[in-house]
């Protein structure tokens, strides 16, 4: 767990400079039906956003690491995305809830359809924290890049786009985006056919939470 903590001030320490070796993150593995494999290429190109404009040295190598496995303290950060059921077993969000405790961070992006079932199973994890939405003055929306709230990348229910969190401690371990679908955003151009502008938003946005967590 110390481990996991020190890998974050590496990576970011001396004005994000990389400090040694190379770091990856990771698509975080769930059961229940939903589809954890969704957007393929969005994590591998918000790490060449990051790579480029950000001055980390994150390996593009992005691999799927399962809730319950002892394989998750291995990344700082892990990425989680699906249209569809999560479930979590008691083991798992134990996995889950020492892995954030130890400094890991999750971002959750409904990519639609998520919501209903994420919300159940966080409470697994932390049954005395409560979602909270993030206000448009927190920090993790004025790292590098300046937002007033979450861009909207995709319509899907046309509601307003939120982000949410778990906050421990006054630390955020758990970022939750909701109507945004930043992830499609940081897939391939082809994928979805969203205009430039949108996809250097979601990047942007992208890069963002990342700068935060790290630094936090």
């Amino acid at each position: 767990m110390k481990q996991l903590i020190l890998s974050f001030i590496l990576l970011f320490s001396n004005g994000f400079s990389y400090a040694q070796g190379t770091y990856q993150l990771a698509v975080l593995k769930y059961n229940g039906g939903g589809d954890y494999y969704a957007n393929p290429t969005a994590l591998p190109n918000l790490v060449t956003f990051c790579n480029q404009n950000l001055n980390t040295n994150i390996s593009k190598d992005v691999p799927y690491v399962e809730v319950g496995s002892a394989d998750l303290f291995l990344y700082p950060f892990v990425h989680m995305t699906g249209h569809g059921n999560v479930v979590f077993s008691a083991a798992e969000a134990e996995n889950l809830r020492n892995y954030l405790l130890a400094g890991g961070f999750l971002h959750i992006d409904d990519n639609y359809g998520m919501d209903e079932f994420i919300r159940v199973e966080l409470k697994k994890v932390f049954p005395n924290n409560e979602l909270v939405e993030l206000p448009f003055n927190h920090p993790v929306f004025h790292q590098k890049y300046n937002f007033n709230g979450l861009p909207k990348i995709h319509e899907h229910d046309g509601k307003r786009p939120q982000a949410f969190g778990i906050i421990e401690n006054g630390r955020l371990l758990c970022m939750y985006t909701y109507e945004t679908d930043l992830s499609d955003g940081w897939e391939d151009p082809q994928v979805h056919n969203d205009t430039p502008d949108k996809r250097k938003e979601a990047l942007q946005m992208g890069a963002n939470i990342l700068m935060y967590a790290f630094m936090k």
